[in-house]
């Protein structure tokens, strides 16, 4: 249920946390500068008249109040991060969703409701224009520096999101034609303006903004370089504290962090310090975890799960494992084609290599049948998600019919297809080993129709690098999701053959850009919905990406100590040990008495009962 208000602001039939909220609220709105004034030379715009601010406390949380504070969390990550900056140059890199995780936004969608629920902001309010959303911060807000979190840091953020110091096209093209303004009210009041009118939900979404700390950033052309190992102010539950380079990460609690009572973030973010320790090897990864140096690993893979997690340490009790099932937008995972290789170009080539590509083979023999074939880029997202698309099915006739098509006659003496004495070989770049058995396989199947694909191993943060600045053949690798398709930045022409953009296809075609245009103006859901499916079926045709594989679960194993809610996690959940995420993570605890209890069973040879969860709880029908 939402709670509305109006500038009076009744209080008659709130808690004490709405009280609270309220007070904050009013005291705010007898400030002089809600009204035109000009203050050290700086005028404050004024509000509209008769909006009506907006909260919500009355959602179910999702946290236990059984909860308990301290202790140090351990895990693995695969390659030290190439920087600290979260925008420009090599930012965009597998470890930047735990500095991103740390930056509160203004409001976010619950995890199992989806309804809008404040963060950094008390309260918001929508314009009449359909495309404004007002912002009242929360007075009590802090960066992790001390200083107060004000309106002027939203404003510098579109500053700096637009600059050209940070090199980073992306972001000054969205920030400047999409995210039109943030204004300033006063202190602790914003407006963002967005360039079109959308559903009220997704103004959030579309037109966020996170802050940045204006008194620590210093923009010119030495930014990039000045701050790629600085560790910038933010608003979460941690910062980082330590750094060893080139071997681990440490981040720790804040005392007293200022959210930590708010509702929705009370009973969260536990552990005193976690550290992300760098194991380039996940079979290493493995024997740390499985000799208690590391609390949890993640065992989602077949292989895993089924052959790798057990032993002594699981058959004991002293491991868990739980498969959780989620209600999620899926990944889009699968092999991109860089349309910049001249062979590549040739759309007959790219559908015979998707027909060469035996998935179904890989979820039979690799994925136990655990998994089902993802069928387009943009699965799992409601209404906007085309059902009608599928992917190009193995068929090694097929393939090699468009191969002669397109002039491949010839073969070596290896059996690989020759044209203009050059042959159809390509390298696959990836970063994490566990998938290579998949590509194995498949390679093993297209070498039947005459293509030679190469896998190509590169550690995670090579392998980003290498991506992003478009110098592989093919990648395999997923996307992260959101509330509802991204086409610009993934399939428009002004993202393509440019380093540092998410267009790694290359991928520059007019009639997919208009779509995308009328796809990012159109204000009415049903238009908005049908633009999506054609879209995505245009994209489909074009075969630059082939389409992987999905699930609908997370599976870890995890020491005894760690601890999780009668629920084990939200139907958002994408890990259930993720110790950062605003929306979903951040709700085991360790607990230190059983950790005690357990090294000394362990180191005396007595055991518990093995523990298997499986919580079909969120398991789409």
């Amino acid at each position: 249920m939402k709670f509305i208000t109006n500038k009076r602001l009744g209080l008659s039939n709130m808690n004490v946390i709405k009280k609270q909220i309220a007070r904050l609220f009013l005291s705010s709105l007898f400030l002089p500068s809600l009204f035109l004034l000009s203050i050290s030379n700086f005028s404050f715009a004024e509000l509209p008249k008769d909006i009506q601010w907006e909260t919500n406390t009355d959602s179910p949380e999702w946290s236990s109040d059984k909860a308990l504070k301290g202790g140090t969390m351990r895990y693995s990550i695969p390659s030290f991060p190439p920087t600290l900056r979260t925008v420009g140059p090599d930012s965009n890199n597998a470890f930047r969703s735990n500095l991103l995780d740390n930056q509160m936004p203004l409001v976010e969608l619950h995890p199992n409701t989806d309804e809008v629920i404040p963060l950094l902001a008390t309260h918001w309010a929508y314009d009449k224009d359909g495309k404004t959303v007002h912002y009242k911060i929360n007075p009590l807000a802090k960066w992790s520096d001390g200083e107060n979190v004000t309106a002027d840091d939203f404003v510098f953020a579109l500053e700096l999101n637009r600059s050209k110091h940070i090199i980073a096209p992306w972001y000054n093209k969205h920030y400047t034609e999409q995210v039109i303004d943030v204004i300033k009210h006063d202190l602790h009041t914003i407006s963002i303006v967005g360039a079109t009118p959308k559903p009220q939900k997704d103004l959030h979404i579309f037109y966020s903004i996170l802050p940045r700390a204006k008194h620590f950033h210093q923009l010119d052309s030495n930014w990039v370089a000045k701050y790629n190992w600085k560790t910038e102010p933010n608003t979460g539950a941690y910062q980082i504290s330590k750094i060893k380079k080139g071997k681990s990460l440490t981040f720790t609690r804040k005392i007293n962090w200022w959210a930590n009572e708010l509702p929705y973030l009370r009973n969260r973010f536990n552990p005193d310090a976690v550290i992300l320790k760098v194991v380039r090897d996940p079979n290493t990864a493995f024997k740390y975890f499985q000799r208690g140096e590391l609390d949890t690993f993640n065992i989602t893979l077949p292989k895993l799960w089924h052959n790798k997690a057990q032993g002594p340490m699981f058959d004991k009790g002293f491991i868990h494992k739980i498969q959780f099932h989620n209600d999620i937008e899926q990944s889009a995972s699968g092999i991109f084609l860089n349309l910049n290789n001249e062979v590549l170009a040739d759309i007959r080539v790219r559908q015979a290599i998707a027909s060469a590509l035996n998935f179904q083979q890989v979820i039979d023999v690799i994925l136990r049948g655990d998994y089902q074939r993802l069928p387009t880029f943009h699965t799992g997202y409601g209404p906007y998600t085309n059902n009608k698309i599928k992917p190009i099915e193995f068929n090694l006739n097929n393939s090699i019919d468009l191969l002669e098509q397109a002039g491949w006659n010839n073969k070596d003496s290896l059996g690989i297809r020759i044209k203009n004495n050059q042959r159809l070989s390509f390298k696959i770049s990836y970063g994490n080993k566990l998938y290579e058995p998949q590509i194995l396989l498949l390679s093993e199947e297209a070498k039947k129709a005459g293509i030679e694909i190469t896998p190509y191993y590169l550690d995670s943060t090579s392998f980003y690098k290498n991506v992003i600045e478009k110098k592989h053949d093919m990648a395999w690798l997923g996307w992260s999701t959101g509330l509802r398709p991204a086409y610009w930045q993934h399939f428009h022409s002004d993202n393509a053959n440019k380093t540092q953009t998410n267009n790694i296809t290359n991928l520059a075609n007019i009639e997919i850009d208009g779509l995308i245009e009328r796809y990012r103006d159109e204000t009415n859901e049903k238009n908005r919905i049908q633009l999506a499916h054609s879209i995505e079926k245009k994209v489909n045709e074009k075969t630059v990406f082939i389409p992987a594989t999905m699930k609908t679960f997370t599976r870890s194993a995890f020491w005894r100590w760690l601890i999780l809610p009668k629920n084990e996690g939200t139907k958002s959940s994408e890990s259930l040990f993720n110790p950062f995420n605003i929306r979903f993570g951040g709700l085991f605890w360790i607990d230190s008495k059983m950790k005690f209890q357990s090294l000394a069973a362990k180191k005396s040879g007595d055991g518990f009962e093995p523990v298997t969860i499986i919580n079909t709880q969120f398991k789409p029908l």
